[in-house]
């Protein structure tokens, strides 16, 4: 994964196929299929992460419940229509599938679920705390993609790292490491029903900021010419 196109994006996980793989959609007689894939943590909670797959990549593999693969690819995002709103819905779009020999799998699974991202932050982030006092910071990542694309992406920081992502400002430039989480929350719909959905984010562990390449320094750099 070193040519231009992934260097802003870039995902590698590992785990079990735990489900079929279903037909997605077709682009330029290109055949692309979705399945889940379940992601071990050190804690032995199981992110179950959605995979998208084109037909070429599966020409020499069987996608069966149970088999272990390694994915490397891109966190993608695109707006689905449901309910009379948009629903930002993400996945991981693979760029490459490998089986895992037997022996392999062990060593593999140490770092089973890795991504990194470079983007802007799109809009003001969102500082909150636990009912146990733990600090939390939601961001929500622009990652540019070619064909003028984006990619808007849901990060979460904690502890220090919230403390400072509380205060980035929308346009800045930022660089960060972390694992893609699956979360199940309960929503309410209209008619009082209340469903389980899943919730995709990620989780950061490293973060960078470009102090080269933001909105502060320009405002700052205004208010100066400003005084003067």
């Amino acid at each position: 994964m070193v040519d231009k196109i992934t260097d802003t994006n870039k995902v590698i996980v590992v785990g079990k196929v735990v489900s079929e793989k279903e037909f997605s959609h077709e682009m330029y007689g290109e055949g692309f299929y979705n399945f889940e894939l379940g992601v071990p943590r050190l804690s032995d909670y199981i992110d179950i992460l959605p995979v998208t797959i084109s037909e070429r990549l599966l020409v020499n593999i069987d996608l069966v419940k149970g088999k272990y693969v390694l994915i490397e690819g891109q966190l993608r995002s695109y707006n689905r229509y449901v309910n009379n709103s948009n629903r930002l819905v993400l996945t991981v779009f693979a760029r490459d599938i490998y089986e895992p020999k037997d022996e392999e799998i062990d060593e593999l699974l140490k770092k089973p679920n890795e991504i990194f991202i470079d983007g802007y932050i799109c809009k003001p982030p969102v500082y909150r705390t636990t009912p146990f006092g733990r600090e939390i910071t939601d961001l929500l990542i622009a990652v540019n993609r070619p064909y003028n694309k984006s990619d808007y992406i849901p990060c979460i920081s904690w502890g220090r790292n919230a403390r400072f992502c509380e205060k980035l400002l929308v346009g800045d430039h930022v660089r960060l490491w972390g694992r893609i989480q699956s979360r199940d929350y309960q929503k309410r719909l209209s008619n009082g029903e209340i469903i389980t959905r899943t919730a995709y984010e990620v989780s950061i562990s490293k973060l960078e900021y470009i102090e080269n390449d933001n909105n502060r320094q320009k405002e700052e750099e205004e208010a100066v010419e400003t005084n003067i």
